[in-house]
């Protein structure tokens, strides 16, 4: 019984929780920052349960090389940094909007009329959402 009250806690112990603050988030912003993304917002999903992640990230580009570039940068930054890889992306054949899914956190890289036309921020206006400078 002791062996299993000690593995119960370690396993408690090993579990964290992802915050603004995560490494993967603010690695992420950077990378955005880096590429020179523009209007870029988190979205905090964590209160909304039928939500399919704990983080949206969302940014703008100003065409399809920026896009790509910036798609390009989350993943290399985040893979190096935190030693993630995307469980899968989307986009890329048709570069009007990229989505980068790492499971908690879903990195959107949208072309200005894709954005308008979804409005994320809108669909998600239940969750805080937080700008970041570009």
């Amino acid at each position: 019984m002791n062996k299993l009250t000690l593995l119960d806690s370690r396993k408690k112990s090993s579990v964290t929780r992802l915050t603004r603050n995560s490494k993967i988030i603010k690695t992420i912003i950077h990378a955005i920052q880096e590429k020179k993304g523009q209007n870029i917002i988190s979205l905090d999903l964590r209160k909304i349960p039928e939500a399919v992640a704990d983080f949206f990230i969302i940014c703008e580009a100003d065409n399809n090389i920026q896009l790509k570039a910036i798609a390009d940068s989350v993943e290399a930054e985040v893979k190096s940094k935190c030693l993630e890889i995307p469980y899968k992306h989307e986009g890329r054949q048709a570069l009007q909007w990229i989505l980068i899914d790492y499971v908690n956190v879903v990195v959107h890289v949208m072309l200005p009329e894709p954005r308008k036309f979804y409005q994320l921020e809108e669909m998600w206006s239940d969750a805080p959402m937080m700008e970041h400078k570009s």
